[in-house]
């Protein structure tokens, strides 16, 4: 497998923020969000290959009950089953961080993070070459993959990257399309931003939208603390 990083922190979103988890950054993506700040997993992938069994060994050195599957996409890259099977088999909790774009295909997983990306995700011409802006702009929003993955995975969080208010309509829109009731505490919105600053600055207003519509505010506690900076 083609592996970013491994390393040892705490989870800064979801329902799990703040939980000591060692990260599995797998290199590689489908998809070219313009906003990406992992670009070294994505735009540009970078890393070293490990065979699952390295990966399972790097992992037993911190003290850590839950692991978290990232990239990139980890849902792309080879033999992601037979890691998550190797973790679910030492005990751990598993976290899959995925667009949500490859179907689960009953992979071990604990709780899926899934993070439908909106149209301001699609990269603008001149950005990139124009087959990644059609493929992105076709792959971004999977539904029916989507279902799958609510269906599949007993615990699940539906993050989106919010940058301006007009993006609440989008999600509510996508939310319609998954014919399921979806429980507002389920869905977090999660401010755009590179930096603490641009974080902060539209966390205010967005909070203001989460207490409208019941949505939860989702923090990238990891920024505040240690800045866009690998390894943490």
């Amino acid at each position: 497998m083609f592996i970013s990083e491994i390393f040892y922190s705490i989870q800064g979103e979801g329902a799990l923020t703040g939980v000591p988890s060692v990260f599995i950054r797998t290199s590689g993506c489908n998809l070219r969000c313009r906003w990406c700040d992992t670009g070294y997993a994505s735009w540009k992938p970078e890393g070293v290959e490990m065979s699952v069994a390295e990966i399972l060994a790097a992992v037993e050195k911190w003290p850590a009950r839950h692991v978290v599957l990232t990239g990139g996409d980890p849902m792309v890259a080879r033999g992601i089953r037979e890691l998550a099977q190797g973790l679910r088999d030492r005990g751990m909790h598993i976290t899959i961080e995925t667009a949500g774009t490859v179907a689960p295909e009953e992979i071990a997983c604990d709780l899926a993070s899934v993070s439908p990306k909106l149209s301001h995700s699609t990269p603008q011409a001149g950005e990139i070459e124009a087959g990644w802006i059609e493929r992105h702009e076709r792959l971004r929003w999977q539904p029916e993959v989507l279902k799958e993955w609510l269906q599949w995975c007993g615990d699940w969080q539906l993050k989106f990257v919010v940058s301006a208010e007009a993006d609440v309509e989008e999600i509510r829109g996508m939310l319609q399309e998954l014919e399921r009731e979806v429980a507002p505490e389920r869905v977090l919105l999660m401010p755009e931003g590179r930096t603490a600053e641009e974080l902060r600055s539209r966390s205010q207003w967005l909070v203001e939208v989460c207490l409208r519509t019941g949505f939860r505010f989702c923090q990238r506690l990891h920024i505040e603390l240690w800045g866009n900076r690998r390894g943490v």
